[in-house]
């Protein structure tokens, strides 16, 4: 693999041929990721690509979390309100290219905008909705277990809330 690019998704970036495996996430990379960051301002989408493929994309938006929320051992000096986060709504890797980094690279993009957004406007840190299958990988970064609060999928497998605190982030001092 050649260097590969993480950039905004643009409007006319071809989304259509893109596969994951994953039903739901190219359906909303399909059909949604566009409208939610064209039209509605609720998350932006970064896609990895290498010449004019696109191997993977995660989709970010700003967001909180209530102090209960965090494990304990990040809830020290912290106040009792609504505290800032940046949300991995969504990340997927083209099944041509599992295995290969993009997972990582685009994760790594969305630390460095969580790492931004702390310098700029505050951030305690990253929080991500894990798939079953994909808690392991987001662990391997540091990412720890939240406490789930509250809901249900119904018909679908529970998602794995995960956290990481900006100052885990390297860089993330400076």
């Amino acid at each position: 693999m050649t260097t590969v690019e993480v950039r905004r998704l643009l409007p006319d970036d071809n989304r259509s041929t893109f596969r994951s495996g994953n039903p739901d996430l190219d359906r909303f990379f399909h059909r949604y990721a566009g409208q939610n960051q064209f039209r509605h301002y609720v998350g932006i989408t970064y896609v990895a690509i290498e010449g004019a493929a696109i191997l993977g994309y995660v989709t970010v938006a700003a967001s909180h979390i209530e102090i209960e929320e965090l494990p304990p051992s990040h809830r020290r000096r912290l106040p009792r309100y609504p505290l800032p986060i940046l949300r991995v709504a969504r990340l997927a890797v083209a099944e041509s290219v599992q295995g290969s980094g993009v997972g990582r690279t685009l994760l790594r993009a969305a630390c460095i905008l969580a790492r931004e957004q702390a310098n700029r406007t505050g951030c305690i840190g990253v929080v991500v909705d894990a798939k079953p299958d994909a808690v392991q990988f987001y662990r391997r970064y540091g990412f720890e277990p939240l406490e789930i609060v509250e809901g249900g999928l119904g018909d679908r497998p529970q998602p794995r809330p995960l956290f990481l605190p900006v100052e885990a982030i390297p860089g993330a001092t400076s």
